[in-house]
């Protein structure tokens, strides 16, 4: 048995990794795999698995009353849960959505109208982000790119570009490509507000591995993460978390948006209080009821937040020290101190789509954005399988 330590707290590595086993011994597979994608698709534990055929037997059962005696239960406690582990306090509010993207083009559409809108972000956004903003510059918004580069000077460049007449803040809190996370987080969030910008930080790579203490920022901030990558919950479950009292009008809205006036007409667009003024249209809820079981599965052992950072740092420094050992320590592209450093290790090269095709022959999966290589522990991995996985991506690199 393999455990990790931290205040006092150790994992029984063995039960936890049976609680995993269709991810980890598929059926059909006769080779074992080594699952390097914990910053991507992290494996589903097995009771998502038994969520979905409760999703079905509640439809069933319930058929229309599904949604008051069993989906909305769900989306109530699945999102005190998220809240308190992205930081903030379970009775926050919060909407969802199946994508990040969904809930930030509502937020956008809800934008006090100027004569023209200014959005500061950075160039090391997530690609529908990254995207969306680059088609609103089409349109005449301006968009203020900041540079990631030099990555410990990030936070003064931002607090520069933060200038009166900022529409919007768009950035992340864990940098997507390099695993950086992002330095003085609150004083950035802190001063957009201060001038009057509305404060959105993706925290999806930050979500149930890294640690956020938002500090003077919590008042302001609208945070949007997901399900999909350390949180194994799996695709379609994303959210928004929103500050108290906010009274934004997003243009694009959906019938639950305002959902208690449904009996009657008030005559005009009415907003629901809350997270729910965010909220879209009918939505599939398997997914809801996956991320209920993954929280509940993360709590039964014990992993909370702090818990899984102190595994994950573990782990992504075994993989630093693996390829400094190996002579591959200059590739390394994410941070060396623990505490700049997110779920995953980059590492660069010329021809990483051609190593990612080669390793997955040799069944280690990890994945790459442009000429960078990700490799992502998760908690039900072995040091061995740690260890393999490397030695065969120094191979590959090394071809």
């Amino acid at each position: 048995m393999q455990g990790d330590v931290e205040q006092g707290f150790s994992l029984d590595l063995d039960a936890f990794r049976a609680a995993y086993s269709r991810f980890l011994a598929p059926a059909g597979d006769a080779a074992p795999r080594v699952l390097l994608t914990g910053h991507s698709h992290q494996a589903w534990p097995d009771a998502a698995r038994d969520a979905l055929s409760a999703c079905f037997d509640d439809a069933a059962r319930l058929v229309d009353g599904k949604w008051d005696a069993a989906v909305l239960p769900r989306l109530s406690a699945v999102g005190a849960a998220i809240l308190e582990r992205m930081g903030f306090e379970r009775g926050d509010a919060i909407t969802f959505g199946q994508n990040t993207h969904e809930l930030v083009y509502r937020l956008i559409t809800s934008l006090p109208r100027r004569e023209r809108l200014r959005i500061v972000t950075t160039q090391g956004e997530f690609h529908s982000l990254r995207r969306q903003l680059a088609r609103l510059a089409e349109e005449g918004v301006e968009i203020d790119w900041v540079s990631v580069e030099p990555r410990h000077a990030l936070a003064d460049r931002l607090l520069a570009a933060l200038r009166p007449g900022t529409s919007m803040l768009a950035i992340s809190a864990v940098l997507f490509e390099s695993a950086t996370v992002v330095q003085r987080l609150d004083e950035v969030v802190a001063r957009a507000a201060e001038i009057g910008a509305v404060p959105l930080v993706d925290a999806y790579h930050a979500f149930n591995v890294v640690p956020l203490a938002w500090g003077s920022a919590a008042p302001h901030v609208f945070a949007v993460a997901g399900g999909y990558k350390y949180a194994a919950m799996g695709e379609g479950i994303c959210w928004m978390r929103v500050p108290h009292g906010c009274g934004l009008r997003p243009v694009f809205t959906g019938w639950f948006a305002d959902f208690g006036s449904l009996a009657g007409s008030s005559g005009g667009v009415a907003y629901a209080p809350g997270g729910a003024r965010f909220a879209g249209s009918t939505f599939d809820p398997s997914a809801l009821y996956r991320a209920a079981a993954v929280i509940e599965h993360w709590d039964r052992f014990g992993l909370t937040v702090p818990r899984l950072r102190a595994i994950s740092l573990r782990q992504t420094g075994r993989i630093l020290g693996l390829l400094d050992a190996a002579g591959r320590g200059g590739d390394v592209v994410s941070p060396r101190e623990p505490e700049r450093r997110g779920g995953f290790v980059a590492v660069r090269s010329a021809r990483a789509g051609d190593v990612v095709e080669r390793l997955r022959a040799r069944r280690v999966l990890v994945d790459a954005r442009r000429d960078v290589l990700r490799i992502g522990p998760a908690p039900y991995l072995t040091d061995a399988e740690i260890d393999q996985g490397v030695a065969a991506l120094v191979e590959e690199l090394g071809r």
